[in-house]
């Protein structure tokens, strides 16, 4: 491969020059991590109905974290495990990151918390990210996905994460985490940034599968439904603890 364009392979779009590469996609992540982490640190982090989903993962189950794109931030909470194959190979969360830019550049971010990019696109390349995260699941990963993004529209389930349970048997689990203080930014999503040292709640819905022969649009509406109420008892808790 070329020095003077260093691409992403299975797209072959470039990212640019070994020093663009550095500063965008390694230096760039690696701060970002880091400021994520850091605030972390100052949080009172407390868990909800954890119960159940400790019980699954102690069972070898796969899950699948499901929330809204607006609760990205710290999702990396909701997922204290740590799994491994048979043979010792570590496993843990993976995620979906599309192949663009963008996804390299999140990619990157996201390893520094351990989690495992599966990159593919909703877009145009939807059915092969689809089957690029039910592999994943059979590997042995659990999934956390965005159940309304990449891009929207705000706080509406696609049915993706439907789709993988009913191939794979893996549990979904709607899980939102609650700041008692937030920054909101002027993003699609009305992404949430805590506060430093604000409390902070991850609720864990109860987890289900969705069968071989089960209605995806009965459950995909049931899935927003849990999460909306998610939704107002995370503003609830950002009322009564200020």
């Amino acid at each position: 491969m070329s020095r003077a364009s260093v691409q992403i392979i299975e797209r072959g779009r470039p990212l640019g020059g070994p020093f663009q590469v550095w500063l965008n996609f390694r230096l760039v992540p690696f701060l970002a991590a880091a400021l994520v982490k850091t605030l972390s640190y100052t949080l009172r982090i407390a868990y909800d109905n954890a119960g159940p989903v400790e019980d699954l993962v102690a069972g070898d189950e796969r899950i699948i974290l499901s929330f809204y794109h607006r609760r990205l931030v710290m999702m990396p909470q909701a997922y204290p495990f740590r799994r491994s194959t048979p043979a010792g190979e570590p496993r843990g969360v993976a995620i979906l990151s599309s192949d663009s830019k963008d996804g390299e550049r999140s990619a990157a971010t996201w390893k520094w918390f351990g989690i495992h990019a599966v990159r593919g696109t909703a877009g145009d390349r939807g059915a092969q990210a689809l089957v690029k995260m039910i592999r994943a699941v059979k590997d042995g990963w659990d999934l956390g996905i965005t159940v309304d993004g990449p891009r929207g529209p705000r706080q509406q389930v696609k049915g993706g994460v439907l789709a993988v349970s009913r191939k794979t048997g893996a549990w979904i689990v709607p899980v939102c985490v609650a700041y008692q203080k937030a920054w909101k930014l002027g993003t699609w999503d009305e992404m949430l940034v805590p506060q430093p040292f604000s409390k902070v709640a991850v609720r864990y819905g109860a987890p289900y599968q969705v069968p071989a022969g089960g209605d995806e649009e009965t459950y995909r509406a049931t899935l927003e439904r849990e999460l909306d109420g998610m939704e107002v008892w995370a503003e609830q808790f950002a009322e009564s603890n200020n």
